[in-house]
């Protein structure tokens, strides 16, 4: 039996990781921890004993002590501050809540003397603004974040290597690319104009749904694919590697609406709203996971068309 650590456990990719084990019929112990309390029930799970504390990252003793009475063979960092617009609003949360957790992190698992794998999620936001010729992106593509929170998930990349080569910690590093799938929260571009297209299609009261810069285009990967992805990273990655999650095809905001639209059957306009336009964004983001297919046999399973239709299907049998 594994034992699995996890950060971020409350989270969007922290419910669907312990799905992912549990539909595996792996059995798992997990510790979860969160300053938020989870949604899901124990109880419910045959293959996978759950534990939780409901725990801040910046406690660094508290969290030591957890790592040291669980002592778990693997650690998956989901914890973050996540929001690329929210971290122009507040930029010193997003430092706090990225890399200031991490740290503490990394000393915690050292104060301990618990050796395990840790995967350090991170984020394609570290690539930044580049050029077409240099898409799709590798992961020895040079980095160029253009937004605190890149700038956050590029510092914390570099105190994985750090910890990596002078601690000698097994870290695996993610470069992870846009995540959609059912249940995601609708702070998310997706997940947004999808619960805005169904209220439109249940209730008809409005033939328009609220955008911000519908013209960006994104490498947009299930959540399912995700966590299969960063169980293979814990299992059989490259100690001290960086591998890109991603799907590896690109699509513009506007195209996935249209999608939606064309699932649902409805017509809309789009009314972009400043309030959503972030100071500075990258037009095209679309990344390579040759990597991940050539070292470790993965590959994502869920078309954009599945993903997009199962979180319609989501808000239309929400409440």
């Amino acid at each position: 039996m594994h034992k699995y650590f996890i950060t971020g456990f409350s989270g969007f990719v922290g419910r669907n990781f312990v799905k992912y084990l549990e539909d595996s019929k792996l059995l798992s112990s997990v510790m979860g921890i969160d300053i938020a309390n989870p949604e899901i029930n124990p109880k419910d799970y045959d293959y996978v004993s759950i534990k939780f504390s409901k725990s801040d990252l910046k406690d660094r003793e508290k969290i030591c002590k957890l790592i040291y009475d669980f002592k778990p063979d693997y650690i998956v960092h989901l914890a973050s501050y996540s929001s690329v617009a929210g971290s122009w609003k507040s930029p010193n949360s997003s430092f706090q809540n990225n890399v200031n957790i991490f740290v503490n992190l990394m000393e915690a698992i050292l104060l301990s003397g618990i050796r395990c794998r840790i995967l350090s999620v991170g984020s394609s936001e570290v690539y930044g603004k580049v050029k077409v010729n240099e898409l799709p992106l590798r992961e020895c593509n040079r980095l160029n974040p253009s937004s605190p929170f890149g700038v956050a998930r590029m510092t914390q990349e570099m105190l994985s290597k750090l910890y990596c080569e002078v601690y000698n910690l097994d870290i695996v590093i993610t470069r992870s690319f846009n995540h959609i799938g059912p249940g995601q929260n609708d702070n998310f571009a997706i997940s947004s104009f999808a619960k805005q297209l169904v209220e439109v299609k249940k209730n008809g009261h409005k033939d328009f749904i609220k955008t911000g810069d519908v013209y960006v285009v994104r490498d947009f990967i299930d959540v399912r694919d995700v966590v299969r992805a960063y169980n293979k990273l814990l299992h059989n990655g490259k100690k001290g590697e960086i591998y890109n999650v991603c799907s590896g095809c690109g699509v513009s905001l506007q195209n996935a609406i249209q999608m939606m639209c064309e699932i649902l059957d409805v017509q809309i306009m789009i009314k972009e709203d400043m309030k959503l336009i972030r100071p500075k964004d990258n037009p095209v983001i679309v990344g390579s996971n040759e990597k991940m297919k050539t070292e470790l046999n993965w590959i994502n399973e869920y078309t954009l068309e599945k993903s997009l239709s199962d979180v319609l299907n989501y808000y239309i049998n929400y409440n």
